[in-house]
């Protein structure tokens, strides 16, 4: 695990501050405690819990033409994409001792084939002359990886109050900000510090600073920081209210086409993002309730990033459920700043929204509206999951062909998922994406996603 210089200094001090802290109030502790058999770090252990996972995974990817990689309105049709991979998490974090707990976890993925376009391009993986070319087929970004997926200290030496330091998974409320992006293969962590309060009744203050993020492509972004601040206060046990803002200075996250268009690879992309959500479910009676949602947030420049990024983003939405069923709709807003850029998201577990075939992971500076449907049924171990997209831009886009339209496409999702015991987790999932109006700027096509997925957890 790769850290800067100043990041390892930060993290000696806060350890050596941590520990001293924590033998401060042992010696104290000690001095009144009555004879017990001592407790052991061998007995923190042996107690602990695994972090042990085994995901295997099929997926299949028929995509109409090119997209938006090469030459955009390429008629040549790329392969269809058929990935088998292996994701195996190995870990270990002991219980907690003199108000310390350790954890490690290692992250091995393994391509099965090569039948698919890892999404690597910046490596030697696609099209070495030592290994395939796979640059003619579809992509699915599940690359070989073998790496720390965590490796963290947890101090519990402040009442309601625990720090977090070393390389961690982050989610925090609906994964649409911040998350690991725990669908993909390998997955995304930050390497920093974090610290979670909740001192004061029935609210949580979590706060941190990442120097690092390791990306899903396997890319070590470095260059910058993240800061995090996010409160939440609990209305009831399924309803609440949060305040956050999310303060990015990576300059370079690997978007610079995607979020202002050709030619500006280098576009400073720090920006700094303000919102507030309501959100929750209301039981009216023990079979009927009502879910809501209502969010909005502020995207704009930070720490000398391109003053064109200004753009807001809106979610509304709400249902009703019965027993094991589920339905609501919602609209979510990703603004445009006059077609020059528009809201992103990249630190958020993106596949889980705008549909799962992953057409809108970067928002198109043209922006997103995106009205769609979602419902669930459960029966016992088995789950069913639908929903339909209509997505649309914000502002008119240019044709190809000629003219302007605002209709990117609609979307599909099915899924239904059958947890054989407390362990084993099955799933089948479907997306199909159909274009509407042909966008100039990197032709969004048709695309069907066939996922098949057997997880083991320890």
């Amino acid at each position: 695990m790769k850290i800067n210089s100043t990041f390892k200094l930060n993290l000696i001090m806060a350890c050596t501050t941590l520990a001293l802290t924590s033998m401060a109030q042992n010696a104290y502790a000690e001095e009144v405690a009555t004879a017990e058999p001592e407790y052991t770090f061998l007995d923190s252990v042996k107690e602990g819990k695994p972090m042990t996972s085994f995901r295997l995974r099929y997926e299949n990817v028929q995509q109409d033409g090119n997209g938006p990689a090469g030459t955009p309105f390429a008629t040549k049709p790329l392969e269809d994409a058929n990935a088998f991979t292996l994701r195996s998490l190995i870990g270990w974090q002991t219980s907690p001792f003199h108000n310390f707990s350790f954890a490690a976890q290692i992250i091995n993925v393994t391509k099965l084939n090569d039948n698919y376009n890892d999404g690597t391009s910046f490596t030697p993986i696609n099209g070495a002359s030592n290994q395939p070319d796979t640059s003619g087929y579809a992509k699915v970004v599940d690359p070989d990886q073998t790496n720390i997926n965590q490796a963290y200290i947890d101090w519990t030496g402040i009442k309601n109050t625990k720090f977090r330091l070393g390389r961690q998974q982050t989610n925090l409320d609906n994964v649409r900000f911040i998350g690991d992006i725990g669908f993909r293969q390998v997955m995304q962590v930050f390497d920093g510090i974090s610290v979670t309060n909740k001192s004061i009744p029935d609210t949580s203050v979590y706060a941190a600073h990442f120097e690092s993020v390791n990306q899903i492509n396997t890319r070590y972004r470095t260059a910058g920081a993240l800061d995090i601040l996010n409160a939440k206060y609990s209305i009831s046990a399924t309803e609440g209210v949060t305040g956050y803002g999310y303060f990015s200075k990576f300059d370079d996250l690997g978007f610079g086409n995607a979020w202002f268009g050709a030619g500006n690879p280098t576009a400073n992309q720090s920006n700094k993002t303000l919102g507030l959500r309501l959100d929750g479910t209301h039981p009216f009676s023990p079979n009927f309730r009502a879910a809501y949602t209502a969010e909005y947030a502020k995207q704009t420049d930070y720490s000398g990033g391109d003053a064109r990024i200004d753009a807001h983003y809106m979610k509304l939405g709400g249902g009703v459920g019965f027993d094991a069923f589920n339905i609501r709709i919602d609209q979510e807003t990703l603004s445009s700043n006059d077609g020059k850029f528009a809201f992103q998201t990249p630190f958020g577990t993106n596949h889980l929204f705008q549909g799962w075939v992953d057409k809108f992971l970067a928002t198109p500076r043209q922006g997103i509206k995106d009205t769609f449907v979602t419902a669930t049924y459960r029966l016992d171990d088995f789950l069913f999951f639908a929903d339909y997209h209509v997505i649309n831009s914000d502002v008119d886009f240019a044709k190809v062909g000629g003219g302007t339209g605002d209709k990117y496409g609609k979307e599909w999702n099915a899924a239904v998922t059958y947890n054989v015991n407390s362990n084993i987790m099955t799933k089948l999932e479907y997306g199909k994406f159909t274009e509407s109006d042909q966008y100039n700027a990197g032709r969004i096509r048709d695309t069907d996603k066939l996922w098949l997925t057997a997880m083991y957890t320890f």
